[in-house]
């Protein structure tokens, strides 16, 4: 019993906090906390619950092709398969399914809200999986908290961020370039998980395994956060081109690209919406920059920003 409490403690508490802070990176437009919390409550029930059956199906025709071309120790082939080929294909999928969905939706706005989305799912996936390797563990229990705490569960969230970045990227190309690029991130997302579970299921591997999700970790915070600079250029691109239909105040201009500026109290009246104000032109700044990416008329999204031009004239009186 006391190692089922403390199971569910650390393999939620940890996982929490890197949701949080996933969250809390995504600053240029902060999605709400339940609608994050929905991919992350995917990968923590539905991803899983797929992945079990998904590789169980896979496993066996995997296995059925390994004794058919293998002269010798078939079993041992097996059970490695298990963890460096099933694994990585199935599970990064089933992650995969529902980020496709999200991204149809018009709170997906490119490569930031896909390595946010795609994270909050692969750490709901790790979670899950956590918990059920410290309910099964009995001797290394500290140990094995340790290391899926810092580097399984991170690896995940690597991996489907990775995804993520690869279909925010694509979504507002051509058809063509998305069956090119989406299929090509779901490899990548395979191929780091594979390296991952290759790695550590031998000893004299492991720290490979340990120092490449880490580098790996680093490499993809850059990424992301080149991607935030190209998102608040975008913002500040767009909204200098409402200066001209007076829809915000030119001095605002210094203010709302840039999250630190905005924090300030000096540029605008102490009872004026702040929030609302800035969650309008953001908005507005997005939807702009994602009509011109479609190339043609959309009357959904063009609707959606003469709406948010009017929400704010409306905060102005």
């Amino acid at each position: 019993m006391i190692q089922f409490i403390g199971s569910i403690f650390a393999a939620v508490i940890p996982i929490f906090i890197y949701l949080l802070i996933i969250w809390w990176l995504d600053r240029n437009e902060r999605e709400p906390f339940g609608f994050l919390f929905l991919n992350f409550f995917w990968g923590a029930t539905g991803a899983i619950f797929l992945a079990i059956i998904g590789s169980i199906i896979f496993q066996i025709s995997l296995s059925s092709f390994i004794i058919a071309v293998s002269d010798n120790n078939p079993e041992e082939l097996i059970s490695i398969s298990g963890a460096v080929i099933t694994a990585p294909v199935v599970e990064e999928f089933t992650k995969g399914i529902f980020l496709l969905m999200m991204a149809m939706s018009r709170k997906f706005d490119g490569v930031v809200d896909g390595v946010v989305y795609g994270g909050a799912i692969g750490l709901g996936f790790g979670m899950t999986e956590n918990f059920l390797y410290f309910i099964a563990e009995q001797e290394n229990w500290i140990a094995i908290v340790i290391v899926r705490t810092l580097f399984s569960a991170i690896l995940h969230t690597l991996a489907q961020a990775t995804f993520g970045a690869f279909v925010g990227f694509a979504k507002f190309k051509s058809a063509g370039f998305k069956l090119f690029m989406i299929p090509l991130g779901y490899f990548f997302a395979v191929l780091i998980h594979f390296f991952w579970n290759l790695t550590v299921s031998f000893d004299g591997t492991a720290f490979f395994g340990f120092i490449f999700v880490f580098f790996y970790a680093i490499g993809l915070i850059i990424v992301f956060q080149i991607a935030l600079y190209h998102e608040q250029k975008i913002i500040t691109r767009e909204l200098a081109e409402e200066l001209q239909f007076g829809i915000i105040p030119r001095e605002h201009l210094s203010f709302l690209p840039y999250v630190s500026r905005r924090k300030s109290k000096v540029w605008l009246p102490v009872n004026f919406q702040k929030k609302r104000y800035i969650d309008y032109t953001i908005t507005l700044a997005l939807r702009k920059d994602q009509l011109r990416k479609i190339g043609q008329r959309n009357i959904t999204y063009e609707r959606e920003i003469e709406a948010l031009r009017n929400n704010i004239r409306a905060l102005f009186g």
